[in-house]
């Protein structure tokens, strides 16, 4: 997306603490770290779905440090730190998204001069935007891209530390396995309700929406402007509106981390017309891992859409 409002912000600090990285005060870094030998593969992961992948399939063997691991703060918002900028200084392996979502961590690694093998995950899903329209970022909800991106991570880990390729190789698959039966959900629920139409707050469950073979009505100015930060036409919040107050969709599904005044209303005119409301995130939720959380993102569609 064009509009750097609403991407995780590079606000780095500067003069002698920038410069001197350790032993500054004041970060925001809520940075999560992994327990590890001390020969373990340095990783360093934008947010905390890539650094969970990064440790189902590294195991002991890797030292993970996640930038964005808070689930009640705003991605978008975030401000990294000099510890950030430390980390991703001794990383042999860095995951990040991609796509504009999380341009600062290319930003650090520059001004760093390191040169870590660089996973970007928009790239490994090969998606683009569409004609006139634009990049939905969000391919952690996209399985077929997770997959691969398994593979990459392992096969990155690998040439990091090639005594244990082969554990990483075989962690990565029996990852994939576990993805298989929420691919089957999907295939369930496009079986059950495929064309149906949902509503949603921002693009960020898109792709596991359109693998549900269920049909986006949310103008686009709505979820765009949500999405950047922007306010919301009166004219586009009432179509939004109408879709509730119609009974035009089958469900709302909200981004619980950017809330505000017009995606508030939406669940208000959604759960006074008895439309079912499925929140979802952007980073995992405290106590879950990847396939814990999708578990529960795609059950409580299903459940929504049964209602």
């Amino acid at each position: 997306m064009p509009m750097p409002s609403r991407r995780l912000s590079a606000a780095l600090l500067t003069g002698t603490c920038f410069t001197l990285l350790a032993g500054c005060s004041g970060s925001s870094d809520t940075a999560a770290h992994s327990p590890a030998a001390a020969s373990a593969v340095p990783v360093v992961a934008s947010t905390n779905v890539y650094g969970d992948l990064a440790r189902r399939i590294g195991g002991a063997k890797v030292q993970v440090t996640s930038i964005i691991g808070d689930p009640d703060q705003d991605p978008h918002s975030y401000e990294a730190g000099t510890r950030n900028q430390l980390a991703l200084a001794k990383a042999e392996v860095v995951i990040e998204n991609g796509g504009g979502y999380d341009d600062f961590v290319d930003r650090m690694l520059k001004s760093a001069g390191s040169t870590p093998h660089v996973i970007n995950a928009v790239e490994v899903s090969g998606k683009t935007a569409p004609k006139g329209g634009e990049l939905n970022e969000h391919v952690w909800y996209d399985f077929p891209t997770v997959a691969e991106l398994a593979d990459r991570i392992a096969a990155a880990l690998g040439k990091a530390d090639p005594a244990d390729a082969a554990t990483f190789t075989e962690n990565a698959k029996d990852f994939v396995r576990l993805l298989r039966p929420l691919e089957r959900k999907e295939a369930r629920i496009k079986a059950e309700h495929g064309g149906e139409a949902v509503a949603v707050t921002e693009p960020v469950p898109l792709y596991m929406i359109e693998a549900s073979g269920l049909r986006n009505a949310t103008p686009e100015e709505f979820s765009e402007a949500i999405e950047e930060g922007d306010d919301v036409s009166p004219r586009t919040l009432r179509s939004t509106l109408a879709l509730f107050t119609g009974k035009k969709v089958e469900a709302l599904v909200n981004n619980e981390q950017t809330s505000g005044p017009q995606t508030e209303k939406a669940e208000r005119a959604a759960e006074a017309a008895g439309i079912p409301v499925v929140p979802v995130t952007e980073t995992l939720p405290k106590g879950k891992d990847y396939i814990a959380w999708m578990t529960a993102n795609v059950d409580a569609r299903a459940s929504a859409l049964a209602k």
